[in-house]
């Protein structure tokens, strides 16, 4: 049995492996991408000076101190959804544990 070429292309019929309306893709331009890429986090450090920490993240933070990364992460995972996004938080929050450690 040959094997099944799989098209993305829909060919414009109602029926069969490639049945949708038939479309053209759209070219999108990557200028000013890396630009705004940096500007973003330029605000956002301004941000994180000016407000400081949000509560669930001076819990976050405290968890850390106290050595309970587990439940750190448990806690972030709840709070923001996903276990990667949580992961991602709980190592941001030990990096600032120990940048304000180190001052």
């Amino acid at each position: 049995m040959p094997p099944q070429v799989e098209t993305s292309t829909p060919s414009g019929i109602a029926v069969g492996l490639n049945k949708g309306h038939a479309v053209t893709k759209r070219k999108f331009s990557t200028k000013g991408l890396k630009r705004e890429k940096k500007h973003a986090k330029f605000v956002r450090e301004i941000i994180r000076e000016v407000c400081g920490f949000a509560p669930y993240e001076k819990r976050i933070i405290e968890l850390l101190r106290v050595g309970k990364d587990k439940r750190a992460l448990k806690y972030a995972k709840k709070r923001l959804g996903t276990h990667v996004r949580a992961k991602k938080k709980r190592d941001e929050m030990a990096s600032a544990l120990r940048r304000s450690a180190r001052k």
